[in-house]
């Protein structure tokens, strides 16, 4: 795992690839991931906040890279370096990951790794890399878009999804959950979760919504109504649309569905509970709505996701 660094250092999103990826994880009975940071620049480097910056290795590291992060650009209107974009095109041609975070995404969109697939950014910038690179397919409305070799995520806290989402894939939901609590933040939200949510500060108190979202998370399992999630919160069901989708940026269905296929990845990771018995957990009315959605959600049928991720397995 390499991280890149560069002078005018993105410190923020430089702080979330070090934070998942380079701490030790004594929690975990299991190799994490080896991690080294890369100069882009020469020399003793300057970061956002009159930090100064080096690192032990140059480009040429980017070789032994299986997964390279680029937290940021330190100005998107600048031409990246040549030798930077030729390690990183060499990279994608060997099968490296690459996932880029906020801004970064401008330099994977002019090393040409982006040309015919979606990508993101930070919303304030979506116009610009839409109009700079047309053969970029940009989605201004999601928090990270995982193309297998190449993610790209939005604003900088969507930066830290997106690493829980590469860790998820590599090491399973259970895991990458373990190290959202040790980052004291809730679970790992969805790649298609709303980037821009028009007023993140609700009208309605945060602590009653919260206690809503607390209850319908436990009840997943159940056919649960806006109407008795409206009840639920004392609004009006026409209210309570309003103000849930004003404080999570979508609607309750899909916030259902998300928790009830975050519910059957822990159930596949850590039980040995067939397909229509999770089935039935998750508030399916049948296995095969289930494998449908989970396939579709997840990217792998149930069983080759226990196959991978259950606790059976040997990581």
């Amino acid at each position: 795992m390499a991280v890149l660094a560069y002078d005018g250092l993105c410190t923020f999103e430089f702080g979330i690839a070090v934070e998942i990826f380079g701490l030790p994880r004594p929690e975990f009975d299991f190799p994490w991931y080896s991690h080294s940071i890369v100069a882009v620049d020469e020399g003793p480097m300057r970061a956002s906040g009159g930090m100064a910056i080096s690192a032990d290795a140059g480009l040429a590291e980017l070789v032994n890279a299986r997964t390279i992060v680029v937290p940021g650009w330190r100005n998107r209107l600048e031409a990246p370096p040549q030798a930077l974009l030729t390690a990183l095109r060499s990279a994608h041609e060997r099968g490296a990951r690459i996932i880029s975070i906020c801004s970064g995404v401008f330099v994977l969109a002019a090393a040409g790794l982006l040309d015919g697939k979606r990508a993101t950014t930070h919303w304030r910038y979506t116009e610009e890399l839409q109009a700079r690179f047309p053969a970029i397919d940009v989605d201004a409305d999601v928090l990270y878009v995982d193309n297998g070799q190449v993610i790209t995520s939005a604003g900088s806290a969507a930066g830290i999804d997106a690493c829980l989402h590469l860790v998820s894939r590599d090491y399973g939901t259970h895991v990458a959950n373990t190290v959202a609590r040790r980052l004291v933040m809730a679970p790992q939200r969805s790649g298609g979760q709303a980037q821009f949510i028009p007023a993140p500060v609700a009208r309605t108190p945060r602590d009653g919504l919260a206690q809503v979202l607390e209850w319908a998370r436990q009840n997943a399992g159940v056919a649960l109504t806006v109407k008795q999630l409206a009840a639920k919160a004392l609004m009006s069901e026409r209210t309570f649309l309003r103000r849930f989708v004003e404080a999570t940026g979508m609607t309750p269905k899909a916030w259902l569905l998300q928790a009830r296929m975050s519910l059957a990845r822990d159930l596949l990771e850590s039980t040995q509970l067939n397909g229509e018995e999770i089935s039935a957990r998750c508030g399916f009315t049948s296995s095969e709505s289930f494998r449908v959605a989970f396939r579709k959600a997840a990217g792998l049928p149930p069983t080759a996701y226990r196959e991978r991720f259950g606790s059976s397995r040997q990581t």
